[in-house]
């Protein structure tokens, strides 16, 4: 692997940041060795399974932190657990299947176009802008709304419909573009299906989970034949696993930080991050100079 560890490990720490704060981790990933003009090439084979190891790690620290949840959904599922809960238990692992399936289906589809795109970092530049836009919009909707209603709480997660996490699983699929936040797309979704921004951000949690997980195990085979064929293996599999730990225990703080986050800011809690994704995405656009010769 062409970076050295201090690379690896910056690019672990925003892949453990970014992922689930509104920000876009592929965004980061894609335009931050752009910028510094790192020796990492986008569409070289080792790019995307250097990337799936940190996802990896980001998911495993999204196991952790909500193990209670995803054992009560277990338990639930194979007709154990408490009886009291089992059959909204049940019900969640239904929204949550039909949340991952439009990013899936999306995934599968268009495979070949999004990998073209992580060798594009203006590109992923100017959808930080307009991810920032979106979270601008969003925020600015969920702050008017609650002034003329006088602060509703919104629903609890128990109270998600189908048609809730059909809306919020196709928003999570525009997600797989560098330069969107899925969680950022999925948790303003939330919050125009009504949820209250606690619930809109446990599910939007909740649901990141089996689409990294996924994501990642359908990589895993490629990380193993670069294994296998590659002349760095030692180096390759040494700072990959170094940059999953770090992304992981990252992933682990960020999550809790967000989690309470949310909990406490319900108005205005996204226009930090709007504004952070429009100054990033204007200065990398600026730094990149695509208007100059020789500019990406």
């Amino acid at each position: 692997m062409p970076l050295n560890f201090l690379q690896v490990i910056a690019l672990a720490i925003l892949q453990g940041v970014t992922e689930l704060f509104p920000v876009s981790s592929l965004g980061h990933a894609v335009v931050v060795p752009g910028v510094l003009h790192w020796p990492l090439d986008p569409k070289g084979p080792g790019m995307l399974p250097f990337l799936v190891i940190l996802h990896l790690g980001t998911a495993a620290a999204l196991l952790i932190f909500y193990w209670r949840d995803w054992l009560n959904l277990l338990l639930a599922l194979f007709g154990g657990g408490d009886p009291s809960i089992r059959a909204a238990q049940r019900r969640l692992i239904l929204m949550l299947l039909v949340g991952t399936v439009p990013a899936a289906i999306a995934g599968a589809a268009l495979n070949h176009t999004l990998r073209l795109m992580f060798a594009v970092p203006t590109l992923a530049s100017a959808l930080l802008v307009i991810n920032g836009i979106i979270l601008f919009v969003g925020d600015r909707w969920r702050h008017l709304k609650s002034a003329s209603a006088g602060a509703p709480e919104g629903k609890p997660l128990e109270a998600l419909t189908i048609w809730d996490a059909l809306i919020i699983g196709i928003t999570q699929a525009f997600a797989l573009i560098p330069g969107i936040s899925r969680s950022g797309v999925t948790i303003i979704a939330g919050l125009r299906r009504k949820l209250s921004p606690d619930a809109a951000a446990h599910f939007s949690f909740l649901l990141a989970t089996p689409i990294i997980l996924g994501a990642g195990l359908l990589e895993i085979p490629k990380v193993l034949d670069k294994v296998h064929h590659g002349h760095d293996v030692a180096d390759y599999m040494t700072k990959s696993i170094v940059g999953g730990v770090v992304a992981g225990v990252l992933a682990f703080l960020s999550v809790a930080f967000l989690t309470r986050y949310f909990r406490l800011h319900e108005v205005k809690a996204l226009r930090p991050f709007a504004y952070y994704c429009v100054v990033v995405g204007i200065v990398a656009i600026v730094l990149l100079k695509p208007w100059a010769a020789g500019g990406q």
